[in-house]
Order: C-alpha cells, then structure tokens, then sequence
C-alpha cells in the first residue's frame, strides 16, 4: 500500500525542489509559495501514479492513488488560480513532455535518456512559475534560472547512468566527464561565481566516483548532498 503511494525515484525529490527553490530565491518567497508547493507536490504524485498505471496495465491497484492525487490537486489548483491565475501560464508545455514519458511507460523503457530529459524538463519548468509568483518580471533571469536547471540534472542523469546501467562502457564516461567539463565552463562565463563550487564538485564526481565502488545507495546520498549544495549556492547568490 506504501508503495502504491509513494514514489520510489529518490532523484525526483531533488528535481521538484531544487527548480522550485531557486525560482523563489532568485525572486521573493510569498506566503502563496506554501500553496504552490503544495500543487506541484500533488501534481507529481499524481502523474507518478498515472504513469505507473500505463506502465503495469494494473488499474485496480493505482487507482485509488489517482483519485485521491487527482481530487487533492483539483481542489488546491483550483484555489491557486483563483489566487494567481498566471500560475497556469506554463501549463501547456507540460502536455507534450507529459505525453512522452506516457509513451516510455507504456513500453516499460523508463530509463531511457530521452525520457530522462523530457521528465527534467518537466521539472526544471517550475522555477518560471515559482519565479513569477515572487512578482518579478525579469524574464532573461527566469530562463537562466531555467537553463541552469536543465544543465545540472541533465549532467547527473548522464552520471547516474554510468553508475549504474553503463557503468562498464568508457563512451558513457566521457560523454559524462565532457559534459560537466562544458557545463562548469558555461557557469562561470553566465552564472554567478558562487555557483562555480558545486558545479567543480559535480565535474569532480562525474570523473571520480564511476570508478570507485561506491554502492548506489552510496551514491544516491552523495547526490541529495550535491543538491543542498547547490540549494545553499543559489541561496547566497539570490538573496
């Protein structure tokens, strides 16, 4: 029953705050954030069980969770568009990601790269909303705050899969170590220099850990550290 409910991707919890919080800090939280979170925290279980549902055909089993996600998310949607209908401005680029990972499901191919990106994507789509909501307008600042995003789990899908499914296959690696090469090369000509610690830290990983024997739970821990890192970094560049 635990598990009907609650999403085992452990990596998914950092894409829904991470995004989240920097659109906030690089704004102004509000007291409507709370109710926003909140949204987005029920829009993702919810998905997470429809795509569970298309993935397994085992409708009798997910489809209490989608109700109770769905009816949940309905009421306190409704209640932040009342508020803040603008909130809803980006909800037609979710449609066609959404579709994708649907696709990937149903053909039981979940791990696959380009279902990855589409789900990041996703994701890192909420740091326009979250930055909205703060009452800012500066729309160049909200895209990097975007992009920055896309980078940073991207590059870690990349990594985490040369921990795991390719952890033998050197083309992986060096796609991996060149990738968070570009990607610490990128911040430190568009991002503040705080920003330029973590992303060191994560090249180092990228090149390290693959050819250590750290555990996947070990390094599942390793990257909710990454991920404050990068939470405190956006903190002190931002406010």
């Amino acid at each position: 029953m635990y598990r009907t409910y609650i999403p085992n991707q452990h990596g998914a919890w950092a894409m829904l705050a991470v995004p989240f919080l920097m659109g906030g800090f690089a704004a102004r939280f509000v007291p409507l954030h709370a109710l926003l979170f909140i949204v987005w925290l029920l829009a993702y279980l919810f998905v997470y069980v429809l795509l569970q549902w298309i993935r397994t055909g085992k409708g009798k089993r997910y489809r209490n969770p989608a109700i109770v996600y769905g009816a949940s998310l309905l009421l306190s949607g409704t209640a932040l568009l009342v508020l803040h209908s603008a909130s809803a401005r980006m909800a037609p680029l979710f449609l066609p990601l959404l579709l994708v990972n649907a696709y990937y499901a149903k053909r039981n191919r979940e791990r696959a790269l380009v279902n990855d990106i589409a789900a990041i994507v996703q994701f890192c789509l909420i740091a326009f909303v979250s930055y909205e909501l703060g009452g800012v307008r500066d729309w160049s600042q909200a895209l990097e705050l975007f992009v920055f995003c896309v980078l940073y789990f991207a590059g870690t899908a990349l990594y985490v899969k040369t921990m795991i499914r390719e952890r033998k296959n050197p083309a992986y690696y060096r796609i991996s170590a060149v990738y968070h090469l570009v990607f610490l090369a990128v911040a430190s000509s568009r991002y503040s220099p705080l920003f330029l610690i973590p992303i060191t830290v994560l090249f180092i990983r990228a090149l390290w850990s693959p050819r250590t024997t750290l555990t996947i739970k070990q390094s599942g821990m390793l990257e909710v550290a990454y991920s404050v890192l990068i939470v405190i970094s956006a903190w002190m560049a931002y406010t």
